[in-house]
């Protein structure tokens, strides 16, 4: 009989003997360890090593198991027992997560689950400011929203009330915050709440408009770091201790001022192409004071090397968002209160997508794309790489845009971008590589197709689609948008002749290019094609042009 249970231990798979009966202490750790983590099976009966030795007798009835550890639970969790047949019986304990907080045993031990160096699990106590982080990731409590009873108004620095005015009207944000007086500013922003008839500031409050040595005392998490490493070598290291706005500011000029930009020739136009996009970079930016847990220690780190750029912060990303969702999960933040802060003052995205800022910073100049897979459960860290851009890509991009009158939209800079990576996609396969549905990709497409920026080919299922040849101005590029539509040798003909077609005249050693053959086929093609009556040779030798009929 095949084993139906998991090799080995994980996150959520937790193995127990239970030949000398498993305590019922322990057993409700694990619940509420499991509870509190991601959820998971537990299976009693089951050595550390994978052996199977079998479920004691006093916990063979699934059914009362059941109700024993709601009983014991706060509040009660509702697991699924059921017993496996395997070469001994095995009680498997089904765990769900807990969305709804943070559970406990009866006995008031609150527990979750990590991985230890050795990669295996362990169950340890959740700590408070833990607890703080689980509720705030559940979407269950604002952090920044809570009230520092210890602080007053005077823990709030008259100078960045200032500065809050002045970004309000540089970054265009709710005008109507400037007619507000001081108190009430704090008040509408949420950064001061009435306790007892006393104004307290908030831990938004004192992050965005307090002293620095306020900030030191009510969130000693609070640090920034600017970093440049060339080589091996670091040129810049600065950590400090700044109100967020402040922070903010300085963290920009920092990039500014190694951030070069290059100059493309667009025709009798020339466009500046910055190395890293300066609203993705003040996304980025925003996005990590916005997002970052303050509840942990750490510090938001940017840091530039001869790779790229980095922008890190403590917290990883919050439940429901994954690697693969990123462009598409509804927005939401760790910090509303803070993030929403920021919208009103003007800095953020007011819609909460400034990750789609932040992708599109790179994707309108044709370069890579920003990378998150080196982010983690505790931290969110964004790559920016350094890569030249696409001349023409940008150029038709910028012209389409004119045109419009309006920006284009993330899921297309991202669909002309993955054809440009790999043409003669269907929609199935760039809706897989994108992460994105198929019906948006569809629509994204036919939008595409009507600009006339990509080609459709073949129809039903088949039909597969590359970039426009607007994209491809100069033989060279002509040459790769012919080469992007099809390589079967059958078709060779019909791709000298589209070669032709964009050209004024080709030769032998373009038909080698396009086709990557030998000299003496490229020569028999073009042989059998004059012979046709399809082209006509300019002149003769190894050198001979040829034009179409």
């Amino acid at each position: 009989m095949a084993r139906t249970i998991p090799d080995k231990e994980t996150l959520t798979v937790e193995f127990k003997s239970d030949l000398k009966k498993y305590g019922d202490s322990d057993l409700f750790d694990d619940v509420v360890a499991f509870a509190n983590t991601d959820g998971g099976n537990l299976y009693l009966g089951v050595e550390d090593d994978g052996s199977i030795t079998g479920v004691h007798k006093d916990h063979s009835n699934p059914i009362f198991l059941s109700a024993y550890i709601a009983n014991h639970t706060v509040p009660p969790i509702s697991v699924r027992a059921e017993i496996i047949e395997e070469i001994h019986p095995v009680l498997k304990i089904s765990v769900p997560k807990a969305y709804g907080g943070i559970v406990a045993t009866s006995s008031g031990k609150i527990l979750r689950r990590r991985m230890k160096s050795d990669n295996t699990p362990e169950n340890v106590p959740m700590y408070p400011t833990e607890i703080a982080t689980r509720l705030s990731d559940l979407r269950l409590l604002d952090y920044s929203a809570m009230v520092i009873a210890e602080a007053t108004l005077q823990d709030i620095d008259p100078l960045e009330i200032e500065r809050l005015r002045k970004l309000i009207l540089s970054y265009d944000g709710e005008k109507a915050l400037l007619e507000l007086g001081d108190e009430e500013l704090l008040k509408a922003l949420g950064f001061a709440r009435e306790q007892g008839d006393i104004l307290h500031p908030t831990i938004a409050g004192i992050l965005m408009t307090g002293r620095t040595e306020s900030i030191k005392r009510f969130v000693p998490t609070e640090t920034v770091a600017f970093q440049v490493l060339e080589g091996t070598s670091i040129r810049v290291n600065d950590d400090f201790v700044l109100p967020v706005l402040a922070a903010i500011e300085k963290l920009s000029s920092y990039a500014a001022a190694w951030n070069p930009e290059q100059e493309l020739q667009m025709g009798l136009f020339r466009m500046s192409a910055p190395c890293f996009d300066h609203r993705a970079l003040r996304e980025a930016i925003v996005n990590a004071f916005s997002h970052r847990d303050y509840t942990k220690m750490g510090r938001i780190r940017m840091a530039v090397t001869d790779e790229g750029l980095t922008v890190a912060n403590p917290g990883g990303f919050i439940e429901g968002v994954t690697l693969q969702n990123l462009l598409t999960a509804e927005p939401h933040g760790r910090n509303p209160l803070l993030a929403d802060a920021l919208k009103r003052v003007g800095l953020a995205e007011r819609t909460g997508r400034g990750i789609d800022r932040i992708y599109e910073g790179s994707l309108i100049y044709g370069r890579r794309l920003p990378d998150y897979s080196a982010s983690t459960s505790a931290t969110v860290s964004l790559f920016i790489p350094r890569s030249d851009p696409d001349v023409q890509m940008t150029k038709i991009i910028a012209e389409e845009q004119n045109r419009l009158g309006r920006p284009l939209p993330l899921p297309m800079l991202l669909v002309l971008n993955q054809l440009r990576l790999l043409p003669r996609s269907d929609v199935k396969q760039l809706a897989s590589s994108l992460n994105l549905s198929e019906a948006l990709v569809k629509t994204v497409i036919d939008q595409a197709v009507n600009a006339g920026l990509v080609e459709a080919y073949g129809g039903g299922r088949g039909r597969n689609y590359t970039l426009s040849p607007k994209l491809f101005y100069d033989k060279p590029n002509k040459i790769g948008y012919v080469r992007q539509k099809d390589i079967d040798e059958l078709r060779y003909p019909e791709l000298i002749l589209d070669l032709a077609r964009s050209n004024e005249f080709i030769s032998r050693a373009d038909v080698v290019n396009l086709l990557h053959v030998k000299d003496h086929k490229a020569y028999t093609l073009l042989k059998s094609l004059v012979q046709q009556d399809l082209l006509v040779p300019v002149n003769r030798g190894r050198y001979a042009k040829y034009k179409l009929k």
